[in-house]
């Protein structure tokens, strides 16, 4: 399959590791000067993750600098520009014009849904448009949140579903737009109240770091919050669990801050989190790659056993 990646930041890198792991032809279009540089390095670090061989990558990889040319033969286009709507809007006028009529047409947009983005699209182009938002690094974690737009043709979102499943994600279909989507939410929800105990002194950034890697962050690897509660909840369930201990998650509701993102707070959380781990994006983003490649292993193991059982 031919696949056009626009964008050579960090998801747009990642997705052409992913993508070229699985045999297919990847150009990847940017305006940036050092384009060949930023995807020939991108993939050598993130290939190993995939078990993969960098240089075998890299000989299904092209570049493409011009965005019209990038896609005129691409059977499935994938977005990764500025979080910005009049940019995609461009971007997808440009790319919905030149790709061919059948091509898929997937944004990897964090936060803005598609009926905004297809407002001015042809009719064509809109029906063939998705958000694909993936987590990061798609090359690594699973989860792809598929969610159309008022526009998008229902068998764009069966297309769309059908071919990330092929490289091995896992998309949850959105029944409806919501800004943000549902990771991005939860996220902000968490982040919001660590950033409030941080700022009130409760903890450190690497304390609150540590509550959640020897907590939540093993018990939802297995098990999101639904299913946590509902085995909380012993043989009763989540209506046990509710009932007894509902209130008290209420009033705590209640309690939860509701910072700012103000200077002060900005500048507090980044001198305390690089305090506790530097700045060396690279050693970093390896170390994580290596951790979650191994608890994903882990589930994936855990999940055969119990199914062949």
């Amino acid at each position: 399959m031919r696949i056009t990646e626009i964008g050579a930041g960090t998801i747009g890198v990642s997705w052409t590791v992913l993508h070229a792991a699985h045999g297919h032809e990847v150009t990847v279009t940017d305006p940036r000067p050092d384009l060949d540089e930023v995807v020939r390095d991108g993939v050598r670090q993130f290939a190993p993750a995939l078990g993969a061989d960098a240089d075998e990558l890299l000989g299904r990889i092209r570049t493409e600098p011009g965005l019209a040319p990038a896609v005129g033969n691409a059977e499935v286009v994938q977005e990764q520009g500025p979080e910005r709507l009049g940019v995609k809007q461009e971007i997808f006028t440009t790319a919905g014009a030149a790709a061919p009529v059948d091509a898929l047409l997937l944004t990897s947009t964090s936060g803005i849904v598609a009926s905004d983005i297809a407002a001015d699209l042809d009719a064509g182009v809109a029906a063939r448009l998705v958000v694909a938002h993936p987590f990061n690094p798609p090359h690594l974690l699973p989860l792809v949140e598929v969610v159309a737009g008022a526009r998008t043709a229902p068998e764009t979102v069966e297309r769309a579903a059908a071919f990330l499943r092929s490289v091995g994600r896992d998309p949850v279909v959105e029944h409806r737009e919501v800004s943000g989507f549902v990771a991005n939410r939860l996220q902000s929800a968490l982040f919001r109240e660590a950033v409030s105990l941080v700022r009130g002194g409760v903890v450190s950034p690497a304390e609150l770091d540590r509550v959640v890697t020897g907590s939540l962050g093993p018990r939802w690897a297995t098990g999101g919050p639904f299913l946590s509660f509902h085995l909380g909840g012993g043989a009763g369930g989540l209506r046990h669990m509710l009932t007894h201990l509902g209130p008290g998650m209420s009033r705590r509701w209640a309690d939860l801050g509701n910072p700012t993102l103000d200077d002060e707070t900005v500048e507090a959380l980044v001198t305390g989190t690089e305090a506790a781990y530097g700045d060396d994006y690279r050693a970093l983003t390896d170390a994580r790659d290596r951790a979650q490649v191994a608890v994903l292993r882990t589930r994936e193991t855990t999940e055969s056993t119990e199914e062949s059982r």
